[in-house]
């Protein structure tokens, strides 16, 4: 049943593709988020250079590029500038930032390292060599304490599901959790103050929940024991007008909902940006140290951490107030 649906969700693409994603999935344990962003990446590359070779007309739908026939002598004809022409076309025909760009490098570098020291139909690596775009380094979006209670007021009992969506932004607020680890939360991991949750990459980690946050998960448990639930989705903790877990995509219109009732940019938060401000004020008002909200965060990286110490220019604007030659 497993293979089966792991073939129809790519039998669209090349088969040197297919092994590679499933390496992923199986072997490297990669999470379905992850893996998907491969494949679109590398789907994208495909059809790019399809038509850069002018096997396609230029003006061509994307959608209409047939890449399943794409063989190892395809491949091996891949050289390191086509690979530069491809970051060209997605920085200027497409637009994307040196953050999609750097993604995008990632995916080309795995693949062809998975091919050339896995199976081995390479001679050599190509994007061996191949440079990462230099990021700029750019301040969260986040909101202020002021406005995190603004967007928590306005979520009244008028409001049908109110404790749901009030636990929802809650939980954002105060835990700093990343959107899909939010819709994965099962009650069963619900241990006291605790809750173990399945991070980025498929990776546990611990998430302690304070005294608000318990509140309104019990407050919205009372709401979830008159909901009808589909019996497979029993142990879910969020549950949609669909009787099951709720999803990614109804979470973001529930928080673009408060944003814009408590008068907030509904294009400027989203629900990444309240794990943004989860952070901000752990790090502004609890005196977390950056190693202590990097657990708190599941960041594999320090780097990934680090762009929360913006708030620390309140500090250093007062520091200078301070010195005593300030008179």
């Amino acid at each position: 049943m497993t293979s089966n649906y792991t073939y129809s969700i790519y039998s669209n693409l090349p088969e040197r593709l297919r092994e590679f994603l499933n390496y992923l999935s199986v072997i490297r344990g990669k999470s379905n988020n992850t893996t998907a962003a491969y494949k679109i990446d590398l789907t994208l590359f495909f059809k790019f250079l399809k038509l850069y070779r002018g096997m396609y007309p230029s003006n061509i739908n994307f959608d209409e590029i047939y890449i399943t026939d794409i063989n190892d002598d395809f491949i091996r004809s891949i050289k390191l500038p086509d690979l530069y022409a491809f970051l060209s076309y997605v920085e200027n025909v497409r637009s994307n930032s040196s953050y999609a760009r750097a993604r995008k490098v990632a995916s080309i570098k795995s693949f062809f390292k998975y091919l050339y020291s896995k199976t081995r139909i390479l001679y050599e690596n190509p994007a061996s060599d191949l440079e990462i775009p230099k990021i700029n380094k750019r301040n969260p979006i986040y909101l202020t304490l002021d406005e995190s209670k603004g967007l928590l007021s306005s979520i009244d009992d008028t409001q049908k599901y109110s404790k749901r969506d009030f636990c929802i932004v809650t939980l954002f607020l105060n835990c700093g959790l990343r959107l899909s680890e939010l819709c994965g939360i099962d009650v069963s991991r619900i241990k006291g103050d605790t809750l173990t949750i399945i991070g980025k990459g498929n990776k546990e980690r611990t998430v302690y929940l304070n005294k608000v946050s318990l509140i309104a998960i019990s407050d919205y448990l009372i709401e979830r024991s008159q909901m009808e639930i589909k019996e497979e989705h029993r142990d879910a903790l969020f549950i949609s007008e669909r009787k099951c877990r709720i999803n990614k995509r109804t979470v973001e219109k529930i928080v673009k909902k408060y944003i814009k009732l408590s008068g907030l940019d509904s294009t400027k938060y989203t629900p990444h940006k309240l794990r943004h401000t989860a952070a901000t004020l752990m790090y502004k008002y609890g005196n977390v140290d950056i190693r202590s909200l990097q657990k708190l965060l599941g960041h594999e990286n320090i780097s990934t951490t680090q762009i929360y110490t913006h708030v620390d220019d309140d500090r250093l604007r007062e520091a200078v107030k301070l010195n005593p030659l300030n008179e």
